[in-house]
This record gives C-alpha cells, structure tokens and sequence, in this order.
C-alpha cells in the first residue's frame, strides 16, 4: 500500500520533463565543483644565443569563485624527463579537494643545476602573476614533487627567502612557498645510494650518472667529467640539506621501505635536518613501497597528502564578491 506521502512523490515524479513510465528517478545531492584543465600554459620562456625555449605547465581549478590554496606538481624522471601529465590521479584528488593544482615541466639534462630550480622558481612567480586569473590564494602555495621531482620541491621549500635563483619575469612576485610534499625524492646528491649494495653504489660513482651529469654536465673537450663526490662543495649547494638558513615551510616527507632506486635514507637525513632547526616535518613510510610503485596510487596515501596539504594550507575561502558561475562554460 502507499502512502499519501510516498503517493505525492510519485506523482511529483509522474510530473516531471521527459518522465515516463518505467524511467528511473535519481535525486543527487551537488558536492562536487566541475574542474577545467588549462592546458599548455606558458609559463616561462628560457632564451639563448639562437632560440627561445617555452616551458609549460598545464593548471586544473575547480570552478567556483572561492579563493583556492594552490599546489604546483613537478614530475619525476631521473633529472632526464619532466613530463607533466603524470599522476593524474593524485592532481584529481587535490583539484577534487578545492585546490587549484598545476603541473609543470622544467629543464632537465643536458641542461645543469641550477637549471630546474630556475625554472620552479619561475613557476611559482607566474601563478602568484595570474592569481586572479585562477581563483589562486597567492599566500597559499605549496609544491608536491616525486622522485627528482620531490627533489625539485625540496630545493624550493628550503631556498625559501633566496632570491639567487629568481630569474627572468615576474621579479616582482615572491616564490616562496608555504608547504612542500616529497615522495620518494632527493635531500642528498652526494649519496642517493645510501645503504644499497656496492654494485649500486659504484654506479652512482660513475661521471656518467645522472646526478653527476645534473651538477657537472657531460665530458667534453678537455673537461673528462666528473663523479658527483668529486666537488663536494658544488654537489651540496644543488643539495637541499645543502641550504639551511633561514626557516622552513612545512614538510611532508614520505617513501618506500624498498625503495631500490633512491634510498630511504635520503628521507630520514631530511627529516632529521628539518627537526633539528625546529623545523615542521612529517615523516612517512610506506612498508613495503618501492620507487614509484603502485603503492603510491593506492586512495590511502593520496589522501594523506591531500589531508596533509589541507590541513597545511587551509581550505578554499569564500570571497566577499561571490558572484555566479558561468552556467554556459559547457556549451
């Protein structure tokens, strides 16, 4: 038997657009904001004697007018790629958040330190440029990188206050930022071999391995190369435990109990540095995660550092001028 309340509802139902008999009537609750992929955005343009190189970045905001923290990934790749279009789903679940959340690739080998932090640097300036553009807190920034790329947001999270390596546009906005999260990534060129076999080790002794050619560059005319312990003053300026002056922002630090490709030592001299200055860091491990595995796609650990950039940086923030989405942006 039903109900006249349940009987109002089915005649409610019977009433609406398009309604016949046998369609099912869903009622959904809106939660989620629609996200727009910005892509191919220049965001610096590196010039020599006979070209000018761009570099891109591709931002995904979600669309609503809030004033939005920001997270800017740098990929991974061994110093040798940069290729901004990966971990796609970590970007999604921060963008999902409330983040504005950009990706951006950097020069990597041949090019040499200081090349890639240049180029970070740059990309933090350009969004503080454009923050209105894209809803952006500009001081709420905060960088997320793996492997080489957690590397990268190291360099910048402790190079806060040093403007050496600000150049080209926007000189006039700050790159500091106020958060950094590191996966599996580098504190110390000197010894990403920590701890492994001496097979390993020797290899990172090598003039020919990639951080050596990241500090060094290649062998070439008179200069044979050389191993990254060979100028251990220069391996540990492009080192982030290379610069501890001054405070730090926060730092997420995780990686993998196997990790076969960057030693988990790297992780624990970071965290170690930081605490020691009385610095904020947090140290996670992932028993049983190697280099990049498919632990690192699991929901547990991307919620824990969209957790962790929450809690960090704070959620969206409604603006006094709140003014309606455009309902045409789809068509």
């Amino acid at each position: 038997m039903i109900s006249a309340a349940t009987g109002a509802i089915a005649s409610e139902k019977n009433n609406l657009p398009g309604y016949t008999q046998g369609a099912e009537v869903v009622q959904i609750k809106t939660t989620q904001h629609q996200i727009d992929n910005i892509g191919d955005i220049v965001y610096e343009q590196v010039k020599s004697t006979r070209a000018v190189r761009q570099l891109h970045m591709s931002v995904l905001v979600p669309r609503s007018d809030d004033l939005k923290p920001t997270i800017i990934y740098y990929p991974g790749g061994g110093f040798m790629t940069a290729d901004r279009d990966k971990f796609i789903e970590m970007r999604m679940a921060l963008a999902g958040a409330g983040f504005v959340v950009a990706a951006a690739e950097y020069r990597t080998i041949p090019d040499i330190f200081p090349a890639p932090v240049v180029d970070a640097k740059a990309a933090v300036r350009y969004l503080r440029q454009h923050a209105t553009e894209y809803g952006i807190d500009p001081k709420r920034i905060g960088v997320l990188g793996d492997s080489s790329g957690g590397w990268l947001a190291q360099m910048l999270g402790m190079t806060n206050g040093d403007n050496s390596f600000d150049k080209g546009d926007f000189l006039n906005q700050s790159s500091n930022v106020q958060a950094v999260a590191t996966l599996y990534g580098i504190s110390d060129l000197r010894d990403i071999g920590a701890g492994f076999p001496e097979a390993i080790q020797r290899v990172h002794k090598s003039p020919a391995v990639t951080e050596a050619l990241l500090v060094n560059g290649p062998a070439f005319r008179d200069f044979p190369g050389a191993s990254i312990t060979a100028l251990p003053e220069k391996a540990l300026n492009a080192s982030p435990v290379g610069h501890l002056n001054g405070p730090k922002p926060p730092f997420l630090i995780m990686h993998g109990s196997k990790d076969t490709v960057v030693s988990p030592e790297q992780s624990a001299k970071l965290y170690n540095t930081l605490k020691k200055a009385g610095d904020r860091a947090d140290y996670v491990i992932i028993e049983g995660a190697d280099h990049g595995d498919n632990y690192w796609y699991q929901t547990a650990v991307i919620n824990r550092v969209v957790g962790w950039f929450q809690q960090t940086l704070g959620l969206p923030e409604k603006t006094k001028n709140q003014s309606a989405v455009n309902p045409d942006a789809n068509l």
